[in-house]
């Protein structure tokens, strides 16, 4: 039997268990978690912003130490330290032919099949993101799991498995921020807190970063910003006279609300970019003029999973870590049990504190 938080129903509250996982089957692999993320994303999940099958253990963004491998594997062993992978590429669908396994069309099929029961009641289980994270042990594709470098401290390598990679990418793929340039930052969490570090690793100038709480700005200083801005309706403005009258080159959207969007769009100079990183709900709409859109010149890009590919990304994170340019350590603001996921996500809601980090 493994304990882990399970999500009854979307909407509902999450309740801690018992179940019971099965051996890991041809292609599968065992893990027994060291630590695992509580990233918005789960938030989300469990209130239906994003699809999830129900009932379900929840989490994606994790870390462990593989305890058994099904037949056929051969990438990895019992006792290989390991990241999880929620999104992890087939290797053969049009995207994937493309070069954009970011995109593969089958990253989530594991999602949507039953992996594991509750020990009472025998209900049939969902793994949240493919990963159920949230839980003692977990079962999951070999191609879901990431072999983790040396020199990397198992428990925050949680982190690699979603917001570093997301923040990273965003920063490195997806806006391809240059020395010298501006980069205004817009949420202050997990993910930003990773864009932040990627802006100052990729030798950003002026780096401002925007929330709504005054107490994020000592987490976001620490991290690369070197202005902070409480967020309010001259933003936009204010960020323009910081970067000498034009705006940032670059601005990071990391909430996924139609008004910080637009905010992060009026905040970016002529001809600069606008990377969407937040998940927002179907109801969020953004407008903008068409003479804005011929004006101004900007580019305006969505951004899933930091356009990364893990496989490639993983190994250069390590090196940052092992320099020191990349601390992991400095995005946790809270080291926390599987019951204290809760408050974890209420603290999200309230725009409080970094990345918390479940212990097992």
């Amino acid at each position: 039997m493994t304990r882990a938080a399970v999500l009854p129903a979307v909407g509902a509250p999450l309740r801690l268990a018992e179940i019971d996982l099965p051996d890991p089957g041809p292609g599968q692999v065992r893990v027994r978690l060291a630590a695992a993320g509580v990233c918005h994303s789960d938030l989300s999940l469990s209130n239906g912003t994003l699809r999830q099958p129900v009932p379900a253990v929840l989490g994606h963004e994790g870390s462990g130490t593989v305890s058994a491998v099904g037949e056929g594997v051969t990438t990895v062993a019992p006792g290989d330290r390991v990241v999880l992978n929620w999104a992890p590429s087939c290797g053969a669908c049009h995207y994937c032919g493309l070069g954009e396994p970011w995109l593969c069309a089958d990253a989530g099929t594991a999602a949507t099949v039953p992996y594991a029961k509750l020990t009472d009641g025998g209900d049939e289980l969902y793994p949240g993101l493919g990963t159920a994270a949230f839980a003692e042990e977990t079962v999951v594709p070999a191609h879901a799991v990431l072999p983790l470098p040396d020199g990397v401290p198992l428990a925050d390598a949680a982190l690699l498995g979603c917001a570093v990679l997301t923040g990273y990418g965003a920063v490195h793929h997806s806006a391809a921020v240059r020395p010298g340039e501006s980069v205004a930052v817009f949420g202050v969490g997990g993910v930003g807190l990773a864009v932040l570090q990627a802006a100052r690793i990729a030798g950003a100038g002026t780096v401002v970063a925007v929330d709504v709480s005054p107490e994020k700005e000592e987490l976001a200083r620490a991290s690369g910003a070197t202005e902070f801005l409480l967020s309010g309706e001259d933003t936009a403005k204010r960020i323009r006279s910081l970067t000498a009258g034009h705006g940032a080159d670059v601005a990071i959207e990391c909430v996924g609300r139609a008004e910080t969007i637009r905010t992060a769009w009026s905040a970016t100079r002529r001809g600069g970019r606008t990377t969407v990183v937040g998940i927002g709900g179907k109801d969020q709409q953004v407008s903008f003029s068409a003479l804005e859109l011929f004006y101004f010149g900007r580019t305006l890009s969505g951004c899933v999973y930091g356009n990364s590919d893990p496989a490639r990304d993983l190994p250069v994170l390590a090196e940052h870590i092992r320099a020191g340019r990349l601390d992991l350590s400095a995005m946790v603001t809270g080291r926390i049990g599987l019951d204290g996921i809760p408050d974890a996500f209420d603290a999200m809601v309230g725009g409080r504190g970094g990345r918390a980090l479940v212990m097992f």
